[in-house]
Formats: C-alpha cells, sequence, structure tokens
C-alpha cells in the first residue's frame, strides 16, 4: 500500500483527520491539497529528524522522564 493512496487518505479522514499529502506526479486525477499546511507540517518532521540525530534522544539513556525531557530541551535549543 502506497503512502498517498485512496484508502489511507479514507482512514485520515475517518479518524477525524485531514489529509496532507501531495498526490504522485503521474496519479491519474490528482488530488489537491493545502501547500501551507503541508509545509509547515513538513517542517514539523525535518525538525524531529534533526532531534533523533542525537543518540541519546533516539536510544533514551535516561532513566527519568525528568531527565529525558532536559536533554529534549537541550538539543532544541541546539537547532
Amino acid at each position: 500500500m502506497r503512502y498517498g493512496s485512496d484508502h489511507i487518505r479514507s482512514t485520515i479522514a475517518l479518524r477525524g483527520g485531514t489529509p496532507v499529502i501531495p498526490a504522485k506526479a503521474n496519479r491519474k486525477e490528482p488530488i489537491p491539497h493545502d501547500t501551507v499546511t503541508y509545509a509547515l507540517r513538513n517542517r514539523i518532521e525535518r525538525c524531529f529528524a534533526k532531534l533523533k540525530c542525537s543518540r541519546r534522544l533516539a536510544t533514551r539513556y535516561d532513566k527519568t522522564s525528568a531527565s529525558y525531557l532536559g536533554f529534549i530541551h537541550i538539543a532544541a535549543a541546539r537547532l
């Protein structure tokens, strides 16, 4: 099943969400999407990807949630 398939779009809609998935260039019937919302979503996804580059965050070495949250703040400040 592809990322932008009709099944995934309908599942998102049934759960009350708005699918913000750009259609593939070779799709016969292009489905419009909100470009502003997609740009914001893409920015947030890139931010999380940068945070996960930190090995300590990706593997969660910290025992307590307070120290883990503290390191999230430090990693976010480094961005």
